[in-house]
């Protein structure tokens, strides 16, 4: 015998013989009398045996056909029961969520929220793995990404939660020593602090409004690959660098840091929630992303961003 098992037309065997009826069974089903007909002799065919006695009047078993029912029972119930299963696991808010979210925003941002999100739902399980590193959601078995970035076409599906606006900030007292640029090509003067996984590397790009876009390479002092790390060195007054706002947010209010360089402005990214391919989220991870999206709403840095879009 080649090929798989006939599993399905075992299962509407299963319902047949439960039934008593094509028509029943059918029904029961939601699929029409030709297809339980069509699969029973397909069954026939395979096995090179009667397994259903027809007449105009009722349905019997043969003697094949009740060798095979105990097992054909169990097909058709364990398929029931997987998808019953598998169903209350997608849609109930229980289970875990496994999260993959940038390092500087998983702790500054992202960590806060969580406390609430698992008292509301003390059935979920959340795994939140911190990584600047971009991961592969499917081969590292995530549910979600949290990525700050200028997405590319892919795959995935993505959920835009808010924008981020890259500033570039120093200290007052670097400023005051170094001078406060008032065009790009200025910046050659500077030192400047280094994020590894900037989108350009070390060549830092600007738009102005009226003047367009410049682009000016930046040999860096300073090297990290968590733009945490840099924040001591900037406070310190040893360059500039181009941080996410929300990073430098609490500074910039209190003054420890400004920024440069205005009107000329870095290309907005975003934050967006990733998810592999697949139109159905389970009901869990829509609600983690829905709880995230809400919250930073609440973000001040988040209305400037929507301000300024």
């Amino acid at each position: 015998m080649k090929g798989l098992p006939d599993l399905q037309a075992w299962a509407l065997f299963a319902k047949v013989a439960e039934t008593g009826s094509f028509a029943r069974a059918a029904a029961a089903c939601q699929v029409s009398q030709a297809t339980v007909s069509k699969a029973i002799s397909r069954l026939e065919a395979r096995m090179k045996t009667t397994l259903i006695h027809r007449t105009s009047r009722r349905l019997t078993l043969t003697d094949s056909g009740r060798s095979a029912l105990d097992r054909a029972t169990r097909i058709l119930e364990e398929g029931e029961a997987i998808e019953a299963e598998v169903t209350e696991h997608s849609q109930a808010l229980r289970g875990r969520v496994r999260v993959s979210a940038p390092m500087s925003f998983g702790l500054a941002r992202l960590a806060p929220l969580l406390p609430g999100f698992m008292t509301l739902h003390p059935e979920v399980q959340l795994d939140v793995q911190f990584n600047d590193a971009q991961v592969d959601l499917l081969a590292d078995h995530f549910d979600l990404a949290l990525r700050i970035a200028r997405l590319a076409d892919s795959s995935l599906l993505a959920r835009r939660l808010c924008g981020v606006r890259v500033m570039l900030v120093g200290a007052p007292a670097y400023l005051d020593a170094h001078g406060r640029p008032r065009h790009p090509r200025d910046l050659q003067a500077h030192q400047a602090l280094h994020y590894s996984y900037a989108r350009h590397g070390v060549t830092w790009h600007f738009r102005h409004p009226r003047l367009g876009e410049f682009s000016q390479f930046m040999p860096t002092r300073l090297q990290v690959n968590n733009a945490d790390a840099l924040m001591p060195a900037l406070r310190a007054g040893l360059g500039l660098a181009l941080q996410p706002e929300f990073l430098v947010w609490p500074d910039l209010q209190s003054g420890a840091l400004e920024t440069v360089l205005a009107p000329w402005a870095v290309e907005p990214l975003a934050l967006h929630a990733v998810t592999p391919p697949g139109r159905n989220r389970p009901a869990r991870v829509q609600a983690f992303i829905d709880y995230v999206a809400a919250a930073l709403q609440e973000e001040p840095w988040a209305q400037a961003a929507a301000r300024s879009a």
